[in-house]
């Protein structure tokens, strides 16, 4: 039980920077060490469905909070900008 609440030093995995966390509370995510990406991600970023044996060997990588609340940013919606009303087509 107390050992659950011990802050470990690691690296993030996105930035590589080293940063405090508590192992069972911190955000992760699952690595294959053959291919480097998550399991089912193809190189050019497209997703497939993991065999077994990807799923198996992964392990589970620290993310800190920087690249966490980066990643929260980049999944709201972009801006959207009005268009422009066309005028009256006959005139133009």
């Amino acid at each position: 039980m107390a050992d659950e609440h011990i802050t470990t030093i690691g690296r993030c995995y996105a930035c590589k920077r080293t940063f405090g966390f508590i192992p069972a509370t911190a955000t992760t995510v699952m690595i294959d060490p053959e291919t480097g990406l998550p399991p089912g991600m193809t190189v050019l970023g497209s997703f497939r469905e993991p065999t077994a044996e990807a799923t198996a060997r992964s392990v589970r990588e620290p993310i800190c909070p920087d690249c966490v609340a980066k990643a929260k940013r980049f999944s709201e919606p972009a801006i959207q900008f009005e268009t422009w009303q066309r005028g009256d087509p006959g005139r133009d």
